[in-house]
């Protein structure tokens, strides 16, 4: 007979498997304000709509992340705010055995892309729960927007210091 050795669960916990991992997806925080209510509501003029959105990075163990994605749209009719809604959407997400160099552009570009459609659907419903017509925000570019950061912390960190050239990882 040969011996042969079955993993087990246990076992397999141990390998040394890349791996990403969903733990959870919320709604960390949202608020809507209507400062000017009602008589802004009167106004028949078409609203300018302005929508910022940023990502922030916590580490909350050693693979493990929480991402959030932070969202601002203001509806201004003549120049007066007719709602202001500012949400973020959180995901904790963990990573085993991914080299470091790697977590970074995952945490800057798919987790933020996973994300997005919770933050849109649950800016929308809240928009339109409170009588307006939704706004369905755009796509983004996670990528592209990971890449203006790393631009400009570069371009930072050799102001800071012109004899280093070392790449200083927003988060």
């Amino acid at each position: 007979m040969t011996d042969q050795t079955i993993p087990t669960p246990d076992n397999a916990d141990n390998s040394k498997e890349p791996g990403f991992r969903i733990q959870r997806i919320y709604l960390k925080d949202v608020s809507l304000e209507q400062p000017h209510a009602p008589q802004i509501l009167l106004v028949a003029t078409e609203p300018q709509v302005e929508v910022e959105v940023d990502v922030a990075v916590t580490r909350l163990g050693e693979e493990i992340f929480e991402v959030t994605l932070i969202a601002t749209v203001t509806s201004k009719v003549d120049n007066k705010a007719l709602f202001l809604v500012e949400a973020k959407q959180a995901g904790i997400f963990e990573f085993n055995n991914i080299p470091p160099e790697q977590i970074d552009p995952m945490l800057g570009i798919a987790c933020p892309t996973i994300l997005y459609p919770y933050l849109r659907s649950n800016i929308a419903d809240l928009i339109s729960r409170a009588g307006f017509q939704p706004i369905h925000l755009n796509e983004i570019n996670f990528h592209g927007m990971y890449e203006h950061r790393m631009m400009l912390a570069q371009q930072a960190a050799e102001k800071e210091s012109p004899a280093e050239s070392k790449i200083v990882l927003p988060h």
